[in-house]
């Protein structure tokens, strides 16, 4: 019996590609190398203040987006993540006061208290769902500020004066400043976004989606929640220890101060949670809002709880989840999209 041969299937190219990036996605990502070379040159083309409002705003884009990594895809609503800022600001305090290290590395040896902090705070809440969680992390600032009120090493509730950085210039400062700024910018949300583009990325939004779905197709949900938690305390950590040390001072009230969670909330909740476009927008919106109407207090503030509320209600996407609705052009595509290739 004679065997024919059976030609193999026709090996051209597919018709269709796997697309990851879009043109929208690369304007946003040439403008966003241009944002960060200016923030590290801007000594040479901004004034002191101008540095200072700056630098408040990258605080609040990478404190927002830390909380955005943690309720928009690890499902973890926390409402204490100031308790990490504080830890690492009052470190940053101690070696550069206290032990004499240089303030610009204390910065980065800083970020090992709230990492270490993160582990066992994390075991200890991470069998509490939903608005438990939430409360045990306020609880945790709340203690977190109690010890630092009581302990002599950061001189109680007196609190803490950055000194030593009178032995560098104004511009040295500035220039610090600016570079740790873009650097920040970079890890948060440059971070950020590399992570969901990853294949962590893909489970996080499974997870995101739904945990229990996720899980029966291989996730490990517990320990990417875990990591997760660690990753944004760390980078929580670094925002609360570069604000610091351009304020000059912490005190206990400052240092864990609830407000920062309010902010991170109001941000991710107007801008749109769980996406990078969503922290930049609502990011500029309280920044703005801040300048021009914080001074009438409390008035002020009910305004943004309204605000929040009513976007909560009838667009829970925010802001940018009703820009994307209606112009498919996203800033940071994370998204895989199929496309007819051109012949």
């Amino acid at each position: 019996m004679t065997m024919t041969a059976i030609p193999y299937a026709d090996t051209e190219a597919p018709d269709v590609l796997v697309e990851r990036q879009s043109r929208s996605g690369r304007v946003a990502m040439t403008l966003a190398v241009l944002g960060l070379i200016g923030l590290a040159v801007m000594p040479w083309w901004a004034s002191t203040g101008t540095i200072r409002s700056v630098l408040e705003l990258c605080c609040y884009i990478a404190v927002a987006q830390m909380w955005n990594l943690l309720a928009g895809y690890a499902g973890l609503v926390s409402v204490g993540q100031q308790a990490f800022m504080g830890a690492a600001g009052y470190a940053l305090f101690v070696l550069a006061q206290t032990y004499g290290i240089n303030p610009f590395v204390a910065i980065f040896l800083s970020l090992l208290v709230p990492a270490v902090l993160a582990v066992p705070i994390y075991f200890l809440l991470h069998r509490l769902d939903g608005p438990y969680f939430s409360i045990g992390t306020w609880v945790v600032a709340e203690v977190f500020r109690l010890t630092a009120s009581n302990m002599p090493i950061v001189n109680s509730g007196a609190g803490m004066s950055l000194r030593v950085m009178k032995d560098f210039s104004s511009f040295e400062r500035n220039v610090a400043m600016s570079l740790l700024c873009a650097f920040m910018l970079l890890v948060t949300l440059g971070g950020s976004y590399w992570l969901l583009r990853s294949r962590f990325g893909l489970a996080l939004i499974a997870m995101r989606d739904n945990p229990i779905a996720a899980a029966s197709q291989g996730v490990n949900v517990a320990k990417l929640r875990f990591l997760i938690y660690v990753a944004a305390a760390v980078g929580c950590g670094l925002a609360g220890s570069i604000y610091f040390m351009a304020q000059l001072r912490i005190t206990p009230g400052s240092a864990f101060d609830p407000m920062w969670a309010n902010v991170a909330i109001f941000i991710v909740m107007i801008g749109g949670i769980g996406s990078i476009e969503g922290v930049l927008i609502g990011s500029l919106i309280y920044f703005i809002a801040d300048r021009w109407f914080g001074e009438y207090g409390a008035t002020y503030f009910v305004v943004l709880g309204l605000m929040t509320l009513l976007v909560a209600l009838y667009a829970r996407t925010g802001i940018w989840g009703l820009v994307s609705k209606r112009w498919d052009a996203p800033w940071f595509p994370i998204r895989r999209k199929l496309v007819h290739r051109k012949l």
